[in-house]
């Protein structure tokens, strides 16, 4: 990975986690960077949510470092607040930042009080620890029940130079299409003020992390953070903010992929593409419809080439569509046309469902609107890991 410069990564173990793998994250810019941001949509909100959310606002979209623990949300609990503002001013203080500087993000387990003292104890080895050479330790930090870390990167050649793009995201369940899936940090070394970034975060994560969906499920702690610092010295202008755009939404696709391939229990990554409705809206509609479907998802790991299952949520989805011109494939195959049963070789395709990539194609007719969302199958894995996920 050719990484963004001007950024240093660390990783250390707090002891928030029940087995003794680091669990708390440090990125920091070397100078301070422009950074936009997206939080769940769920009514329940972390306190690092809130706190990162002010944050922002105070310091109208500059940061200087990112903080992340896993192994508890530090959510609905008492001294939440507390817990996650004694942390980020531990930090700024080590930094010498203004404590609006820094944001902080957490993952775990909801409504255990957090300790901020073992935080507090590891931040001294944390710094100590910065190198730009750590972003594979940091993303490997912030892992719950994820069984890889989940990077991406890419280059965006402009006028005046090459900017970087990289980031790491975690998730394996609870997670949902609602403006900001699971923790997923953005980095770039292009120059963009915070006003430039926010727009094109939210349009990138309508393509990415917006289009995919493991269960269903919206964390209390989602968040999503794209930080600009300008070391490479490269300010994209109008026409080179628009590829800059196009090439982190590769990034984020990547990372959304990669969060659906290791949904909890999984063994099949899906891909769900629909074509040929009114607007882009019914695609989208219709897409999550079949990506969040239970029926949907235990007929793929089985390999049951149920189509019946995939008609059926699109037809709740809310989108409008002619149900008898919808044809339906399933790893290249029709298996629906217009509207009815297809003849196909029903062993040949079950056993083509076997593959551990999925690709499902469902046509709406011959309409302009268009949409690709990714999913998981649902296995009795994922009951085992969410049955005994805090015991």
């Amino acid at each position: 990975m050719n990484l963004p410069v001007g950024y240093e990564y660390s990783s250390a173990y707090a002891g928030l986690r029940k087995t003794p793998t680091d669990d708390l994250a440090l990125i920091v810019s070397t100078q301070v960077a422009s950074a936009a941001a997206l939080f769940t949509q769920n009514l329940v909100q972390a306190a690092p949510v809130r706190l990162a959310r002010k944050h922002l606002q105070a310091s109208r979209g500059r940061v200087r470092a990112i903080l992340i623990n896993a192994g508890n949300a530090n959510c609905a609990t008492r001294t939440a607040d507390r817990a996650a503002l004694a942390t980020v001013r531990a930090v700024a203080r080590l930094g010498r930042w203004p404590v609006r500087h820094v944001l902080p993000c957490s993952t775990g387990v909801i409504g255990v009080e957090l300790d901020p003292n073992l935080i507090l104890a590891a931040l001294p080895q944390l710094f100590e620890r910065l190198s730009p050479a750590r972003f594979a330790d940091a993303a490997k930090a912030i892992l719950t029940t994820d069984t890889v870390p989940k990077m991406a990167s890419g280059e965006v050649p402009l006028r005046d130079g090459v900017v970087r793009i990289a980031g790491f995201t975690k998730g394996s369940g609870m997670i949902a299409p609602h403006l900001a899936t699971t923790l997923g940090f953005v980095l770039t070394d292009a120059a963009l003020t915070p006003t430039q970034l926010q727009p094109m975060l939210r349009r990138a994560a309508d393509r990415s992390y917006n289009r995919l969906s493991v269960d269903g499920d919206t964390s209390t702690n989602d968040t999503l953070v794209l930080m600009a610092n300008g070391a490479s010295g490269v300010a994209p202008n109008e026409k080179e903010r628009k590829v800059f755009e196009e090439v982190l939404c590769w990034v984020l696709e990547d990372l959304a992929e990669k969060i659906a391939r290791d949904g909890e229990g999984a063994r099949k990554c899906v891909t769900i593409h629909v074509t040929g409705t009114r607007h882009n809206e019914d695609a989208h509609k219709i897409a999550r419809a079949i990506a969040t479907s239970p029926l949907v998802k235990t007929a793929l790991a089985g390999s049951d080439p149920n189509w019946g299952r995939i008609l059926c949520a699109a037809g709740y989805s809310g989108a409008r569509f002619l149900p008898e011109a919808v044809t339906i494939k399933l790893q290249g195959t029709v298996v629906c046309q217009r509207g009815q049963a297809a003849e196909f070789d029903e062993a040949a395709v079950k056993r083509a469902l076997d593959a551990a990539d999925i690709q499902i194609r469902f046509i709406a007719g011959k309409g302009p609107g268009e949409c690709q969302f990714w999913t998981c199958d649902l296995t009795e894995g994922y009951i085992r890991i969410n049955g005994s996920y805090r015991t």
